[in-house]
């Protein structure tokens, strides 16, 4: 996963960008031409965005940069990689480095999830 400084994130119109609320749906949203989908978290206990990148990645085939923006800490990272980010616009009072370690702090899950589809007894 990408993590990227808030002060580092610009969001540019780009014709390849498509920004989502958090109350918007998914599935309902043209992906042509889209290379990078932004989801927004207003609030870190708000956690629809989440349900939003599972269903970019498993319903609708999104192959692209699903990144997370707004009230993002690093606690989230983890479970926002497994629900299919791969992206990530920190809080400005979040610390790069310890994102990255906390993303590489477990080496696999027991469930499955969209990074490994199988759970760990049946591989």
């Amino acid at each position: 996963m990408q993590l990227i400084s808030h002060t580092e994130h610009t969001t540019l119109a780009s014709p390849d960008l498509l920004s989502l609320a958090n109350d918007a749906d998914p599935m309902q949203q043209s992906l042509h031409g889209i290379n990078t989908i932004e989801l927004h978290f207003p609030k870190f206990t708000d956690g629809r965005a989440f349900s939003q990148a599972l269903m970019l990645r498993r319903r609708c085939g999104f192959q692209g940069d699903i990144r997370a923006t707004g009230d993002v800490l690093v606690d989230q990272l983890s479970q926002m990689q497994r629900c299919g980010f791969s992206s990530a616009v920190l809080r400005a009072d979040q610390d790069l480095a310890k994102g990255r370690q906390l993303l590489s702090h477990f080496t696999a899950f027991y469930q499955g999830d969209l990074v490994q589809p199988q759970p760990v007894f049946a591989r």
